[in-house]
């Protein structure tokens, strides 16, 4: 059993923490991180899921992007502790999320990510959202969270502020 809460400030060392133990060492050099970078994340939909001990297990983050001069939510990164793996903890965190997304009226969201592994959530591929090189572009998946979110809107995926 887990406890979901929003990220709190006092989170964030433990959160990079076990966003360093889950990816690779160069994970701040990717594309992703460059839109982020000096801008604050959405807080409300950012989440991190504690077990029964108040152990950090899974945290999800979403940041603010424009993508043809549109605000967009940018799903990422997502990630669990290796010891809590196989246990459904980031389809709980990515579907907790997004419910909340949706109920707070953002339009749209997109993540780089496996195809595969994010359609079970509804992602599909985006045609003519281009995200700064080197992505690749069948990795650039999207969903709308409200009817006809993703309607028309295409372009490069820039910083939101």
């Amino acid at each position: 059993m887990f406890t979901f809460a929003q990220e709190a400030p006092e989170d964030w060392w433990e959160v990079e923490a076990l966003f360093d133990l889950c990816f690779a060492p160069g994970r701040t050099a990717l594309s992703s991180y460059r839109l982020r970078e000096d801008v604050p994340q959405v807080a409300e939909l950012s989440r991190v899921a504690r077990d029964a001990d108040g152990i950090l297990a899974g945290a999800i983050r979403y940041w603010p992007v424009r993508v043809g001069g549109r605000i967009t939510l940018l799903l990422g990164p997502v990630a669990v502790h290796p010891t809590r793996q196989g246990e459904g903890l980031a389809a709980e965190l990515i579907r907790h999320s997004l419910a909340l997304g949706t109920a707070r009226g953002w339009n749209r969201v997109m993540l780089v990510g496996d195809a595969p592994y994010y359609g079970r959530f509804g992602f599909t591929k985006l045609n003519g959202v281009i995200m700064p090189p080197p992505t690749n572009p069948d990795r650039v998946l999207g969903l709308e969270l409200q009817p006809g979110g993703w309607k028309g809107v295409k372009g490069t995926v820039e910083r939101a502020f």
